[in-house]
């Protein structure tokens, strides 16, 4: 077995410490194809957390560790991401995604929850609320995929160019993403970063596997948009780099039950850049405040 580098090492034990500060507690469940792994925390009713593309369930912890007191906090690492099992063989499109989620709520014997997805994890949450609204008690979708909005994405504009940022070849690449999600990027230690860069060059692969399967099906949720009966928050980075502002409207006129809320200087990923102001606004909505 290859020793752990020191930077991985370090890592960890950070991580670690930050998990156990937000009373969260690692945990996995099997579900036909895949070992599904996820941080759990808290009591009361449920709210399951979902990642981006090429994120994980760590990506959440200073947002969850606001919610863990009054709350029981799921973060799964989604098929394909992170801990949880990466099969190159299987399918990754957004409803593969949706149905083993609803397997995973099944094994862990949920009737009903909360549901919150950030980018790809939105598009997710949004069709799995679509599809199973009776196990949607409120949905909240921030800066997510789904619909084709109206104005590009500078995202979008590379990707036409075959451009995709997401997949990282060095650490200069992962400087480049890091700065391309965040209006002003989270300060981390360099040994932090060198790591989360290496095990992103380490993912490519199955990150480029994943990235084919859901474009085949990445705008199949604006058809499904009125089918979501859940009260549904949608929360939006006005300055986000990879899914564009005006898609928002979109949500706002096909989900019946929703209200948004725009936060200022901050881009794709609100609950990393800003995690209290979208812990308060999330909060806010639960308590029907807003």
């Amino acid at each position: 077995m290859e020793t752990p580098s020191n930077e991985a090492v370090l890592y960890n034990q950070i991580i670690e410490a930050t998990r156990v500060d937000a009373g969260l507690t690692i945990k996995s469940v099997d579900i036909p194809d895949f070992k599904i792994v996820y941080a759990e925390g808290g009591t009361g009713d449920t709210i399951i957390l979902l990642h981006g593309f090429g994120g994980n369930k760590d990506i959440w912890l200073s947002f969850a560790k606001l919610f863990t007191p009054n709350y029981r906090v799921i973060i799964p690492d989604l098929p394909g991401f992170g801990d949880s099992s990466k099969p190159q063989d299987k399918n990754y499109s957004h409803m593969s995604q949706v149905e083993r989620l609803n397997v995973f709520a099944e094994e862990l014997k949920l009737t009903k929850f909360h549901l919150v997805g950030n980018s790809m994890g939105g598009g997710i949450a949004g069709n799995y609320a679509a599809t199973y609204p009776d196990m949607v008690n409120t949905l909240a979708l921030f800066d997510n995929a789904g619909v084709n909005a109206p104005i590009k994405s500078e995202l979008f504009l590379l990707l036409e160019k075959g451009i995709n940022p997401f997949f990282i070849k060095d650490v200069n690449d992962y400087d480049k993403l890091w700065e391309f999600l965040f209006y002003k990027p989270p300060q981390l230690p360099s040994f932090m970063k060198q790591y989360m860069a290496e095990q992103a060059i380490e993912a490519a692969p199955i990150n480029i596997k994943i990235g084919v399967d859901q474009l085949a099906d990445i705008f199949i949720l604006e058809s499904k948009l009125d089918k979501i009966t859940a009260p549904t928050l949608i929360v939006w980075g006005d300055s986000d780099r990879v899914h564009h502002i005006s898609a928002v409207p979109i949500y706002e006129r096909n989900i019946k039950n929703s209200k948004s809320v725009i936060i200022k200087e901050c881009g794709h990923v609100p609950m990393m850049e800003k995690p209290a102001e979208t812990a308060a606004i999330y909060q806010d909505f639960l308590k029907g405040k807003n």
